[in-house]
């Protein structure tokens, strides 16, 4: 990963935070110290986890606009995590890199997995392209979608 894309990721992460710690009494240096260690955790969490996971940039017009962390195993395709920049949302950006896991899970016959939280906006997204609620625990959801071809056509271009 090269520095710049660090940067803009590290950035990318803050900004899914930004509304918690926004209620939080701390400084902003307070604030920046904790996002710095939650950024490095997650790294490092997805990399001791996934250790083959691929971690790509989301590219729209030329910009990065998010990112996509993917682990492609034996028996499904596992979302470890998507997020776009809070300025490419409602784009169409998200769905259209879920369009493209979607169909890739299709062709190989394997199912999409995703934790999504409950109160997390994209979850409307994820029901309307046919992913279902597995288990939950508390606020976390396994979410996954059945590798059905005429399911993912709908979803698609629906």
């Amino acid at each position: 990963m090269a520095e710049s894309d660090r940067a803009f990721l590290f950035e990318l992460y803050a900004s899914t935070r930004a509304a918690e710690l926004a209620l939080t009494p701390w400084t902003e240096e307070q604030k920046h110290q904790f996002v710095t260690m939650q950024f490095q955790a997650q790294t490092l969490g997805y990399r001791d986890a996934y250790p083959q996971a691929d971690h790509e940039i989301i590219v729209a017009g030329g910009q990065p606009a998010g990112r996509l962390y993917l682990a492609r195993e034996t028996d499904r395709l596992h979302v470890l995590d998507i997020t776009i920049a809070p300025e490419q949302r409602a784009a169409g950006i998200g769905s259209a890199v879920l369009g493209e896991i979607l169909e890739e899970a299709a062709r190989e016959g394997k199912p999409v997995t995703i934790y999504v939280e409950s109160f997390n906006p994209s979850l409307r997204l994820f029901l309307r392209l046919g992913f279902q609620v597995i288990t939950q625990d508390g606020f976390q959801l396994l979410l996954e979608r059945r590798a059905d071809p005429e399911l993912t056509r709908g979803a698609i271009s629906g």
